[in-house]
């Protein structure tokens, strides 16, 4: 119940078996994921079985860095891969950054290939599940501005048999993650094997990946592939692009793109397509990159583009470059899902019942023992370049049973930081002053931070005697 005056115990209605985080840890906002005006930055996965058994799909053999087998490469040969010629391709432009993963996917963390550092995510045919915090990470990549390319293969496809293939693992990438598993792109893979194929392109003469600076898209390649569902019901900005020969419409989509947030996806059916025939000794490949029937070498490349807000990627769909897509981006923002994507001390998100959620069963709770004690409460979000406005928001209750009106003994400070900790702005301080019954909306604007690194962080504090509870449920943060 809501006006709690006893001391805090926070034993068996805590939520168990969340992974916390010490304190201190800080809620960050960071950039959004929209590299320099000429370099976009391309994530290349290769830390799920991409190699194994006949695949190839890696731009080098040189990890994370291609530039090692050569920084200007003239030719495929020069560097490589089954994908070389897609690398190759991009690192001839001059505008791209191309890097390979080899460990677990992260996002928010200090290493060179974590997400934060990228402006798109390619996962070739990935062919082991991803994590539960891989999933989560790609997931809040996507949704705080980044571009994913996912590129399936037919049903069976399982080249480690460990009994999933990349249809299945991207399925369950979209369907089972801690950040929106409610059909977030709007399509679902199509478990099916199709053994051959041309599909064709619709008549879009405005759509930078049919018609982009790399080339006009006319038919890709299925040699062992599959296709997707549609599900505009879900998301509205999904959108097939070439098809299956007989189908149009919500089936058979080969290609399709869609939003999720301030980011861009893109779905193709087939690695065949994106296979130059090169590789290591051994592996059995097919050349459709260069398939005279097909257009598929526009069409990877155009797509890139598009996915990491290049100059061909056009305007009015969405992602995290020129343009803003409306969008509320916190994950979890609710605490319905426990600690997923946040993070906190322990104890802090609880479906207690001596404090009670605004809605749900869910809440953040800072402070209440009644002694000296710090929590904090984080996310990892991004507020994009192009958004003019990002109004931060959450509901805040104080209960307490201190009995002073003049002086503040507990507090809970809602501050803004950049990735180094330097405090760059507390947006507001509460206290034990503040008690009332009920939640109260607190909102403030975070528009001058768009494009920046920052961190949002609440703090609460509490004095040696006489609990401050402050109860935090039903954030937000709205862009548009």
């Amino acid at each position: 119940m809501l006006g709690l005056t006893v001391p805090r115990h926070r034993l068996g209605a805590v939520l168990a078996g969340f992974s916390l985080v010490a304190a201190g840890v800080a809620v960050q906002v960071t950039a959004t994921p929209a590299a320099a005006a000429t370099t976009h930055r391309v994530l290349f996965d290769n830390a799920h079985a991409e190699t194994a058994g006949n695949a190839d799909w890696i731009i080098s053999t040189s990890q994370p860095d291609p530039t090692g087998q050569g920084s200007s490469p003239s030719k495929e040969t020069d560097w490589t891969g089954a994908l070389s010629s897609w690398g190759v391709a991009l690192q001839k432009t001059g505008d791209y950054s191309l890097k390979t993963s080899t460990s677990a996917l992260t996002y928010g963390g200090s290493t060179a290939t974590d997400l934060s550092n990228f402006d798109t995510l390619v996962l070739p045919e990935p062919n082991t599940l991803f994590t539960t915090a891989e999933k989560t990470a790609i997931m809040t990549f996507v949704k705080n501005g980044g571009g994913l390319f996912m590129i399936s293969d037919h049903t069976g496809a399982d080249r480690n048999n460990d009994g999933e293939d990349a249809l299945e693992i991207l399925n369950d990438l979209m369907t089972n993650n801690s950040v929106d598993s409610t059909d977030p792109f709007g399509f679902s893979i199509d478990s099916l094997s199709i053994s051959s194929d041309y599909p064709s392109a619709i008549s879009d003469s405005s759509n930078p990946v049919l018609h982009g600076s790399f080339g006009t898209v006319t038919k890709s390649l299925i040699a062992s592939g599959t296709t997707a569902t549609l599900k505009p019901a879900d998301n509205a900005n999904v959108k097939g692009l070439l098809y299956r020969t007989g189908y149009s419409g919500n089936t058979g989509a080969f290609f399709a793109t869609s939003t999720f947030g301030s980011g861009k996806v893109a779905f193709w059916g087939d690695s065949s397509p994106i296979d130059d025939g090169t590789g290591q000794s051994g592996n059995t490949l097919y050349d459709g990159w260069n398939d005279t029937g097909a257009t598929n070498a526009a069409l990877a490349l155009n797509a890139t583009e598009w996915l990491a807000g290049g100059s061909g990627s056009g305007s009015g769909d969405g992602g995290g470059g020129s343009t803003c897509t409306s969008a509320q981006l916190l994950g979890n923002n609710g605490f319905e899902s426990g600690s997923s994507t946040w993070n906190t001390t322990s104890g802090v998100i609880t479906n207690s019942g001596d404090e009670s959620a605004r809605t749900g069963s869910y809440y953040a709770w800072l402070a209440g023992y009644g002694s000296a004690h710090t929590d904090t409460l984080s996310q990892s979000v991004t507020v994009p370049t192009a958004c003019t406005t990002a109004t931060l928001s959450f509901y805040l209750h104080v209960d307490t049973a201190e009995t002073s009106t003049s002086t503040a003994y507990d507090t809970l400070k809602v501050q803004v930081l950049n990735s180094s900790g330097t405090v760059l702005s507390t947006l507001a301080t509460y206290s034990n002053l503040n008690a009332a019954s009920g939640y109260t909306q607190r909102s403030f604007s975070l528009a001058g931070y768009a494009g920046q690194t920052v961190t949002l962080k609440f703090t609460g504090t509490e004095g040696s005697t006489l609990q401050t509870s402050f109860v935090i449920d039903d954030t937000a943060l709205n862009v548009s």
